[in-house]
């Protein structure tokens, strides 16, 4: 058995698993086991609900890696308990209780660039670039 986390992949709004195929065979070459959920998209609560299931059917502490809208869904489905990290990819690292509504509602642009998240003590670090729609107008 392998000490390295098992990885999940969690496709954005306007794609699917499939859009993983070029990045799944290079991390199996480096000894990951690798999954691409295949979220519906009929809603946030309905995508958190599939990854949080495909997250906690693995054998073994899993990394959740998402990409733009996916990375809404890997921080509802990030207190899976065999989760230990995040990996936010060009998306929102929303704080505890914040919607991608009320975040577009504040901000014009987020972008988060690839940063892994958090362990098991739950104390996540993000590094973002963030214009809100105050500096814009100085």
């Amino acid at each position: 058995m392998t000490d390295k986390p098992n990885i999940l992949l969690v496709h954005g709004a306007w794609g699917d698993a499939s859009h993983w195929r070029h990045v799944i065979p290079p991390l199996h070459e480096r000894g990951y086991r690798v999954f691409a959920v295949q979220n519906p998209l009929t809603s946030l609560s309905d995508d958190i609900d599939r990854t949080i299931k495909m997250a906690a059917a693995q054998d073994a502490p899993t990394l959740l890696v998402g990409h733009a809208y996916g990375c809404a869904v890997i921080t509802g489905a990030g207190l899976t308990p065999n989760v230990v990290g995040l990996v936010y990819l060009a998306g929102p690292a929303l704080d505890e209780g914040e919607s991608l509504k009320s975040l577009w509602a504040r901000l014009i642009f987020v972008r988060t660039s690839m940063v892994f998240c958090g362990s098991r003590s739950r104390s996540f670090t993000r590094l973002s670039v963030t214009i809100s729609k105050t500096e814009q107008n100085r």
